[in-house]
């Protein structure tokens, strides 16, 4: 592919600290992602598949090597900052990861538009709730009150709130039944096709993947194979 360079690694490393051991858990990734496109991580549980998703999200800062993220050289050891914060937001496999489970929605989903000063914070998460296909009114309950497909909506709404340039997608489906899942995929597909929004899909079902992703790669034991 070519066009404008979103993410490029050099030489990448992930390391987990558990107390003074140290564990290297992803090794020497060379990868380059473009605008607009879905990128795809397959392989089975345990690779490293999240592992590296989590640095380029920055909840990890335990890596080594060379990282190049929307235009910013990212250091290692040192969280994001800046525009960096807002412009690269992460959906989890769990909702409840991004969900607290006793705020209702409307309250967690407008904590980070008012950090950032936005105006007509109601109108832009009712706005979020029907890009996703949900009712506004469900802006009331609880995170518990919602069906599980219901609440992966909510999830893609809080990350895509904030307009991020990329958006990372840790399993988002692999919990949801088979017909809720379909709904999840086409919803991408459908922020996918605007091409403004550069994604990354992390998945141990191919077939999410061959479905989704305009490019991938297999990952095993913490390598990425090609």
């Amino acid at each position: 592919m070519s066009g404008e360079i979103i993410a490029q690694l050099h030489n990448l490393d992930v390391s987990h600290r558990q107390g003074y051991d140290v564990r290297t858990v992803v090794h020497n990734v060379e990868l380059t992602i473009y605008q607009g496109e879905c990128f795809g991580l397959v392989g089975p549980s345990g690779c490293g598949k999240s592992s590296l998703l989590w640095v380029l999200a920055g909840l990890n800062t335990q890596w080594s090597g060379g990282m190049t993220l929307l235009g910013h050289k990212i250091t290692p050891g040192k969280p994001f900052t800046g525009s960096l914060r807002r412009d690269v937001q992460m959906v989890f496999q769990d909702p409840y990861a991004s969900l607290h489970p006793r705020h209702k929605l409307l309250r967690t989903l407008r904590e980070p538009l008012k950090l950032l000063k936005e105006q007509d914070i109601e109108q832009k998460v009712a706005e979020g709730f029907r890009q996703v296909g949900l009712d506004p009114a469900l802006m009331t309950r609880y995170p518990h009150q919602l069906s599980g497909g219901q609440r992966q909506r909510v999830a893609i709404v809080r990350a895509l709130l904030l307009k991020p340039r990329l958006l990372l997608l840790d399993e988002p489906t692999s919990a949801l039944d088979m017909s809720v899942q379909a709904e999840i995929l086409n919803l991408l597909n459908e922020l996918k096709a605007s091409g403004e929004l550069t994604m990354i899909l992390v998945s141990h079902d191919a077939d999410v993947i061959d479905h989704m992703c305009d490019r991938q790669v297999l990952m095993s034991r913490g390598f990425v194979l090609g």
